[in-house]
């Protein structure tokens, strides 16, 4: 993230003000050695965490016992280690491979280098294989210390995305520049107060923001990711827009246009689903009476699926969002992070959410809907266009959910009609309905006396043990089904 300088020396002004040096800050005169740098790295983000704080930081150019400033002639962006690049070198040998930045500032008093280091998230962060901790003002090997490691792993199983900080120490007027709060009460079905006060405590209580001792605040992730004006002024958040692709046709050699988004996913939810209405194609459908243009995907569906791949993806995957990405035969929605429960249960069971606050809040305003229901009306919607079914997918660390533009039966797939049947079950099932021969064939659109297909397409799902019989016993005029997990 790139810093005013005006931000650098208020950010410096305000770690020399420490009364002593922390367990997130090391100040150092000169250059230390690199092999020294990339340890302080693992501790100073390791102990940020343990200390609740965004990020730590190395600063060169500082006495590390008055806090004044001394001037360093240190030259992060020139140094080599061989042949590579300091901070190649140091990313290489980091893991997991957090962010960090060299921010080279110059005083009247001299030059300072300030390394600030994001904090461990998901595990320790590690050096050539080694994690890192600091005990006072010394850094030393975390597994010599359990009681701290074992705090560590506490915090990274119980601190939710959503209660981090994606920005601190900022006053009230920065909180009301960088958060849309009257969307905030036009979503909530809040009258907006008459004074700042009114509008920050209203934040406050909703964990939107968080105000600190000294009157200063933090704007949370679940703040940010809800009501940024701007995603991108916010570093932790920095690749979380949603990207909109368009195809020219069935592959992705050719793009027609790319679009990514810049609010937070509640002030900027209908503009984007607006937005996709707009690139969706539409088909002219002729009845007995008059013409009309139906959309290719049903809008209700198109809506549900983005606001899942908003609401489940992993956020703790960095410089990955949801994605969005149109092709002439299928519209495409990925999110990075895998579910929590199986995609072929997706229709029936509950979703589980990575992000609990998050989710809630998008159902209190009314943007995904309670839940169970949501894919079930993705598959309702389908089936009722008479389009292929849906398919959901896990690909390496990221969860896809396609649906297919119109295809007569006779060019689906083996696949297909597989999928198409057992997710008709499944719909039939949570509907405390069963799936018969008359139910599937109206949900093809196959006339009665061609009754014969349908019965092929239950087979192939009975062989591949998609769906079951309810009554292996009963005549087969009154057979019923049900999914294989019923």
């Amino acid at each position: 993230m790139t810093y005013t300088q005006e931000y650098l020396l208020k950010l410096l002004k305000e770690l020399c003000a420490l009364p002593n040096e922390t367990e997130w800050v090391e100040f150092k005169r000169n250059y230390i050695e690199h092999q020294k740098i990339g340890e302080y790295i693992s501790a100073l983000s390791n102990s940020a965490a343990l200390s609740d704080k965004m990020a730590g930081y190395l600063i060169w150019g500082i006495d590390d016992a008055t806090h004044k400033i001394v001037g360093t002639d240190f030259q992060p962006k020139k140094f080599k280690v061989g042949n590579e690049e300091l901070e190649n070198w140091l990313l290489r040998l980091l893991s997991p491979k957090i962010n960090f930045n060299f921010y080279e500032l110059d005083t009247e008093q001299g030059k300072v280098v300030i390394l600030e280091i994001d904090r461990a998230v998901r595990s320790p962060v590690q050096f050539q294989g080694k994690e890192y901790i600091r005990i006072g003002t010394y850094k030393k090997l975390l597994k010599d210390f359990p009681e701290k490691e074992r705090e560590l792993w506490r915090i990274f199983n119980t601190t939710p995305f959503e209660d981090l900080p994606a920005k601190e120490k900022i006053n009230a007027d920065d909180v009301l520049y960088l958060l849309d709060y009257p969307s905030y009460f036009e979503l909530t079905n809040q009258p907006l107060p008459d004074n700042k006060s009114g509008i920050l405590n209203c934040l406050t209580e909703d964990r939107m923001i968080i105000k600190d001792d000294a009157g200063l605040f933090t704007i949370t992730n679940l703040g940010a990711i809800l009501f940024a004006k701007r995603i991108d002024k916010f570093k932790n958040l920095q690749g979380k827009s949603v990207r909109v692709i368009v195809y020219k046709d069935t592959s992705r050699l050719n793009t027609i246009k790319e679009t990514t988004g810049k609010k937070g996913y509640a002030n900027g939810f209908k503009g984007l689903i607006d937005y996709l209405n707009t690139l969706i194609p539409s088909n002219e459908v002729i009845s007995k009476v008059f013409r009309k243009d139906i959309p290719m995907y049903p809008s209700i569906a198109v809506r549900e699926l983005v606001a899942n791949a908003i609401i489940h993806q992993d956020f703790f995957i960095r410089g990955a969002g949801p994605m969005i990405e149109l092709f002439s035969d299928r519209m495409e929605i990925t999110n990075p992070g895998k579910p929590l429960i199986r995609t072929e249960r997706f229709l029936d069971s509950p979703p589980k959410s990575k992000n609990e606050a998050f989710a809630f809040f998008m159902r209190r305003i009314g943007i995904c809907e309670e839940r169970g229901s949501g894919i079930d009306k993705v598959v309702f919607q389908t089936e009722l266009y008479q389009l292929p079914a849906p398919l959901f997918e896990v690909i390496e660390n990221n969860t896809k959910a396609t649906l297919f533009a119109h295809r007569s039966l006779s060019k689906m797939d083996k696949d297909d009609r597989i999928r198409a049947t057992y997710l008709h079950a499944c719909l039939k099932y949570v509907q405390k309905q069963y799936m018969t021969n008359s139910s599937l064939r109206e949900r093809f659109g196959i006339s009665k006396q061609n009754s014969a297909m349908v019965s092929r397409f239950i087979k192939e799902s009975l062989e591949k043990k998609f769906i079951k019989l309810v009554d292996p016993d009963i005549g087969r005029k009154y057979t019923r089904y049900v999914p294989f997990w019923a």
